[in-house]
This record gives C-alpha cells, structure tokens and sequence, in this order.
C-alpha cells in the first residue's frame, strides 16, 4: 500500500506571488501535498500583527495552470494566512507548515519583527511543526536555486524526526553561490540589535513624513551563532521557542517586596 503524502501548508510575508513562495512550492511539491495560503501583497516586517479591525478577505486563485496545488490569496497578514488555513479553508490539520523563502535575512533579533517567522510561530502555537526559511537576498531577482537542497532536506528531516512542541525552525540560508555554501549549522540566535533611525523628511503640502532606516550592530563574538554560521558560509538553523518567558528571573523576582 502506497504511503500517504503529507499535507503542507505554505505561506509567506512577500506576497503570494513572491519567487521565494513559488521556489518553496515546486520543493515543496516534490515531497507531499501542498496548499497555499498567502497575502494578497507584501507584509514584510508585520511581525506577529493579526486583523481584528477590518475584514478578511481568502479567495482561490489560480497562477500556475498545471501545478497540483491549492492556492488562496489572503488579504490579512502571514499570521492571519495561518489561522485561517487551520481554522477556515483546510480540511485536516496539515502535517507541516514552512514559510518563505524570504527575501532577506530573518537571524538575530529580525527573527522578532519577521511576517515570515510569525507565520511559522502561528502554525507552532496551532499545534503545526513549522520551519521559517530566508535567504540573505532582499533582491526580487534573487536567485534561490542553491537554496532548494536545504530546504528539502530540512523538510524531510522534519517529517521524519518531529519537533518539540512549542519549537519551530528559523532557517538562514547565505547569498552564495551553492558551490560555496559550506553547509549546515545547528545555532543559537546571536544577541545583536538595530539602532534605529528616522529620516525627517516634509511632503508638498507641508506635512512632517518620516523614513525608518538605521543600522544593524552584532556586538556578539560567539562562533555558535547565526550570524557567525552566516558570515562563515554556512545555513543557519536555529530551534525558536513562542514561550517568552524568562524562567531565569522567576526566583529572583519572586524575592522582590511585592507580596503583602
């Protein structure tokens, strides 16, 4: 008796017709069936932003005539792309959810304001193994060729292995040809941050506009971080936990003036 395939559902935060989800959606083919749900337009840096004061608009569509997958256009955000595949337009829990592949990096502290990684952590919470895939390219005519070895192979290691519950995958991939990508690093997210900066700018009729911009500073020199795996060559892969608490300040807070 043949094996069944396993259900995939795939979203991203570059829009729906973004090269980096149709890259993911012919890998992904390949290995099970796949159903798409994504935003109708980009969402890049929306985080884990959801849609509670407008409408919700999931319709099918149709951009590749031949190819055996399901696909719907959301008009919300990756996060929302997530709840409403699981709770709305899927007929059974999918067996797996993987995001992206996005343009641009998701290491470090991005991981936080990143639509592709939310939309990962969204299936997590929903009880979905899920894997966030990004290549170091912002690019739209980045090439993610080398990219589809790993991710298949993370893919399947997935399926074959499981999560933990409340763990999901952040996966990095370098911008480098796939001859000089070294191969893969398991790796903790490196403690480095943004210094944000406003460009203040004033439009024809006056008004006061404002371009965010700033720079990106990694003071950490660990050599078992994603940064580091990055800059090294190497795909980065680091297990990402939705649970924010800090376990090790319960006790030490638990000792403040705070109890009558």
């Amino acid at each position: 008796m043949a094996q069944k395939k396993p259900l995939i559902l795939v979203t991203n935060d570059d829009g729906i017709t973004a090269p980096g989800i149709r890259a993911l959606i012919s890998v992904m083919n390949e290995i099970g069936d796949v159903f798409v749900v994504a935003p109708d337009s980009p969402q890049s840096g929306m985080g884990h932003a959801i849609t509670v004061n407008n409408t919700l608009y999931c319709d099918p569509i149709v951009i590749d005539k031949n190819a055996p997958q399901k696909e719907y256009s959301c008009s919300g955000t990756p996060a929302d792309c997530v709840k409403m595949a699981a709770r709305q337009i899927m007929e059974r829990k999918p067996d797996l959810c993987v995001s992206g592949i996005n343009h641009g990096s998701n290491s470090a502290i991005n991981v936080i304001y990143s639509g592709t990684m939310s939309a990962a952590v969204e299936a997590g919470i929903e009880g979905i193994p899920a894997i966030g895939f990004s290549l170091c390219d912002y690019g739209m005519d980045a090439d993610f060729e080398p990219s589809k070895k790993y991710v298949r192979a993370v893919v399947e290691n997935v399926l074959n292995n499981g999560l933990p519950k409340g763990v999901v995958l952040n996966v990095n991939i370098p911008r480098l040809p796939a001859e000089k990508i070294k191969g893969v690093k398991i790796c903790r997210q490196a403690n480095a941050h943004w210094v944000e900066e406003f460009d203040k700018r004033t439009n024809p009729m006056g008004r006061k506009y404002y371009w965010l911009s700033g720079k990106f500073i990694n003071e950490d020199k660990g050599e078992d971080t994603d940064e580091w795996a990055l800059k090294q060559g190497y795909v980065s892969i680091v297990p990402t936990q939705f649970d924010l608490t800090a376990h090790h300040f319960i006790q030490e807070l638990n000792n403040w003036s705070l109890h009558d």
